[in-house]
């Protein structure tokens, strides 16, 4: 599956921002989903998943509460509604395939993401 992710950009702190993931595929509402982002200097880490049926829905506890995450089978598209947002949230931000809350493994094309920018 191709992704693409959009959305991103420069917010102060407490305002909102959605990301946007479209994927070309026709397998796409067979996936499980997840949003990852990747801090300078540091790892990429897990943001939020969700079922293929958008029924059941996983976050990091760094962004419980102000993140929600939400699919859209019928426009093969992913988002992630952010709130409240915090210096720290700031990152480059990947949508993927995922197995709970990792990325598949067989999952490599991660492509550019979207940069967001959190101001203090």
């Amino acid at each position: 599956v191709q992704l693409q992710a959009s959305g991103g950009g420069l917010v102060q702190a407490g305002g909102s921002l959605k990301l946007s993931c479209a994927a070309a595929g026709r397998t796409f509402s067979t996936y499980f989903m997840g949003w990852f982002r990747q801090a300078p200097g540091k790892e990429r880490e897990f943001v939020a998943a969700i079922t293929w049926s958008g029924i059941t829905t996983h976050y990091a506890d760094s962004v419980k509460g102000r993140f929600t995450i939400s699919r859209d089978n019928a426009k093969n598209t992913v988002y992630l509604q952010m709130n409240s947002l915090k210096p720290e949230d700031t990152a480059v931000y990947y949508c993927a395939p995922a197995s709970g809350r990792n990325p598949r493994p067989d999952f490599t094309s991660w492509g550019q993401g979207t940069l967001v920018t959190v101001s203090s």
